[in-house]
């Protein structure tokens, strides 16, 4: 049976990047029953900053031209190396297990919040192929940074993780479900763009659903 492991990021307890993430959850079991899950706030429960005895551990691994992460645990010689290990191992155990990774996050600073990149930067060795697992990411954007829009060019965040999953994992199977203007439930500047952030909103939670039951 296949396993999707699920990853939440927004710093909020009710968020929009939360909700599609969900949509998409709540299908893929229903049409999955028996499957595996998988859940991680990275928010509420942080993923430790990567440290010198990580460090260690990937040099070792470069060192011995390993790929395979059933090897890492006997590269492991030190007490400051084998505690970096104990945080690394059951994260990188369930991104293996997974078939499919679906991630919700919001785009804080033009990018990704910090508890994201710290998942990523744990789970994140040399040359580890993660093909052929599928990626789904659920983002929600204060502003609009669609192709044509004036900040297109500023968005790190959907091009940061596409890049991330294609240059790290080899993962080219990625699909990204944008809310944009979510701002524009706050900001009086951007109060007259409200109904085109609902009609965003509520397209990413039909998508996400629809993939749901499709993948």
């Amino acid at each position: 049976m296949p396993t999707l492991l699920h990853l939440d990021a927004s710093a909020r307890t009710h968020s929009i990047s939360r909700a599609v993430s969900a949509a998409f959850a709540e299908s893929w079991r229903v049409d999955h029953p028996g499957a595996g899950y998988v859940y991680r706030d990275l928010a509420a429960d942080p993923v430790p900053f990567i440290d010198a005895g990580w460090t260690e551990i990937c040099d070792a691994a470069l060192a011995a031209g390993t790929t395979d992460p059933d090897h890492f645990a006997a590269l492991v010689r030190t007490p400051a190396q084998a505690a970096s290990w104990r945080i690394v191992e059951p994260l990188l155990t369930e991104l293996l297990a997974a078939d499919i990774v679906l991630i919700g996050t919001p785009m804080y600073n033009y990018s990704v919040p910090a508890a994201l990149k710290a998942w990523l930067d744990q789970v994140t060795f040399p040359r580890i192929s993660l093909a052929p697992r599928r990626f789904v990411v659920a983002t929600a954007r204060g502003g609009a940074y669609s192709p044509g829009t004036p900040k297109a060019a500023y968005d790190y965040q959907e091009r940061y993780l596409r890049d991330f999953f294609a240059g790290h994992f080899t993962v080219t199977d990625t699909v990204f479900i944008n809310t944009e203007l979510a701002n524009s439930r706050q900001d009086p500047a951007l109060a007259a763009l409200r109904g085109r952030h609902d009609a965003s909103y509520a397209l990413a939670l039909d998508t996400a659903r629809e993939l749901g039951k499709r993948y």
